[in-house]
């Protein structure tokens, strides 16, 4: 345990922003958003203390605090960081700034509401909050508590604050219906899997009750001292990996995605896919893995199979769509299809990939919905046919919406590439059929982001485009630390991996899952 709690601080500091926008007078709102940008950036400031006295070759767990939190039923405030939660705080705690900045105008002076800006940056700053919360939890029960209370903020910055109109209110509840549903039948599985603990406790057991200790049920889990019944643990594999998959999102529980990036706010959009998202997966690989190592090996056939059909389902849907929103948000659903295929490939590359893809696509995807938010918010239009010649009125957003539309399609020498190539190679290696049916969506995702590229921003300039402003200095301060990330990361990923890598091994090591001997080929009758 570390002398000053740095974890606390680190997710308590968007809460209290949160509080000191919304107490900011009803008439000062841009002083709300300062408040909130301060706020955010401060948290990056912790962020950035704790990734540089982070060792990546020490303990798996750092920065840990633990205190007695509910005694009575086993559960501890328990907090630490390991390299994969790291990678995923550091890309929270960038992208809420750039976030706040590009919503900056959100909400209209107009809004009759008096205290709109007040609350929709500190709903903002609430979510950031709780996912960070999520990646630090090392008790299962606090774990899910925020893993839960994310959709309500969530739930108010699309249905509050989303897209004039019916819908907003609809995909909001949808969002809620779909993840509350996920959420409750994992609540189940948390009890049994307490219910296995307390079973287990005695003289000779590790433990003196039922616990939601994580790092204690994984070393149980791992020693060999809590053994579950096969059934049982399958059964208590799926309540959380639907829970996951259906945050993450996973074909086929991936439907309330679509609408609800359209119908809400750009940035609330990149919020929910970017960062919110991203706890689905890395749930899946902390505690779907590690908890429950042999269930996981059982279903990772199935698993594997519904992320092939995630990624090529999501790229065939993101040609077909007339809504350039909505084309984005089903390259996600593609994109988390990769995502998952890294994580169960339980191949060192294979998760390493998956992490950084995790990173590499809240990058590339927060820059290509940002940009094509800006270019609606002039036009007032999300229908791709009424785009076109773009470039001509408009080159820096047109060129930053290429580069960004490239790094979605993983072009070498930008960040999702060097992720997607480590996922193909370490799926290759335990599941080569798999592997080969993803490199479809390569080709797919040419077709949709050129397409798209080809119909909004060259051509002559269609009625209605001409006066379309080129990227403001707020926008542009946005869109700048996106693309030198994406070319950065692209062209050096070693500190990332550096960090994330270990983490990795470190659970395989305690899945018991090494990466498979490499085969050497006959030839002439011999070996070599």
């Amino acid at each position: 345990m570390t002398g000053f709690p740095w974890l606390t601080v680190l997710w308590l500091l968007p809460l209290a922003g949160a509080v000191a926008a919304v107490a900011v007078p009803a008439r000062r709102r841009a002083a709300a958003r300062w408040v909130a940008l301060t706020a955010a950036v401060a948290t990056l400031a912790v962020a950035v203390v704790l990734a540089i006295r982070f060792d990546p070759a020490g303990a798996q767990y750092q920065f840990v605090e633990s205190h007695s939190w509910i005694p009575s039923f086993g559960t501890r405030y328990e907090l630490g960081v390991d390299g994969i939660a790291l990678a995923l705080i550091l890309l929270t705690v960038v992208l809420v700034p750039l976030l706040l900045l590009a919503g900056w105008r959100d909400v209209a002076a107009d809004e009759p509401r008096p205290r709109a800006t007040q609350s929709y940056v500190a709903l903002i700053l609430v979510v950031e909050s709780m996912v960070l919360m999520s990646f630090l939890a090392l008790d299962i029960l606090l774990f899910y508590v925020f893993f839960e209370a994310m959709l309500i903020p969530m739930y108010f910055l699309i249905g509050g604050f989303g897209q004039p109109g019916p819908d907003r209110s609809r995909a909001a509840v949808k969002f809620l219906l779909y993840n509350l549903f996920g959420g409750l039948i994992m609540l189940a599985a948390v009890i049994g899997l307490y219910v296995v603990t307390a079973g287990s406790s005695g003289p000779d057991s590790p433990f003196t009750s039922g616990t939601f200790d994580f790092q204690a049920i994984v070393a149980a889990v791992s020693s060999g001292d809590l053994a579950i019944d096969a059934p049982v643990a399958n059964a208590l594999f799926l309540g959380f990996m639907f829970a996951f998959a259906v945050k993450a999102p996973l074909w086929p529980l991936h439907s309330w995605l679509p609408d609800a990036a359209v119908q809400a706010t750009p940035v609330s959009a990149v919020l929910m896919m970017a960062v919110v998202d991203k706890v689905g997966t890395f749930a899946m690989l902390r505690y779907c893995l590690q908890l429950f190592p042999d269930a996981a090996q059982y279903f990772a056939p199935l698993v594997i199979t519904l992320s092939v059909i995630s990624i090529v389902y999501g790229a065939l849907l993101a040609i077909a769509q007339t809504d350039v929103m909505r084309l984005i948000a089903y390259t996600s659903i593609s994109h988390f299809g990769f995502i998952v295929l890294g994580v169960f490939a339980m191949t060192s590359q294979g998760q390493s990939g998956g992490v950084l893809y995790m990173v590499n696509h809240g990058i590339s995807t927060a820059a290509l919905m940002l940009i094509a938010g800006f270019l609606v918010s002039r036009r007032g239009t999300r229908a791709i046919t009424d785009y076109g010649g773009v470039q001509k009125v408009a080159p820096v957003l047109a060129g930053t919406f290429l580069i960004a539309g490239l790094a979605t399609l993983s072009l070498p020498g930008l960040a999702p590439f060097v992720s997607e190539f480590l996922v193909l190679v370490g799926a290759y290696t335990r599941y080569p059929v798999a592997a080969v049916l993803a490199t479809i969506a390569l080709v797919l995702a040419a077709l949709y982001v050129l397409w798209l590229y080809q119909r909004m921003m060259t051509g002559p300039v269609v009625a209605g485009n001409e006066h379309v402003r080129d990227l403001r200095r707020r926008e542009l301060v946005v869109v700048a630390p996106l693309i030198a990330l994406l070319l950065v990361l692209g062209l050096y990923p070693k500190p990332i991996l550096d960090v994330i890598t270990p983490a990795v091994t470190g659970t395989l090591t305690t899945i018991d899952r090494p990466d498979p001997a490499p085969t050497v080929a006959e030839q002439d009758g011999g070996t070599r």
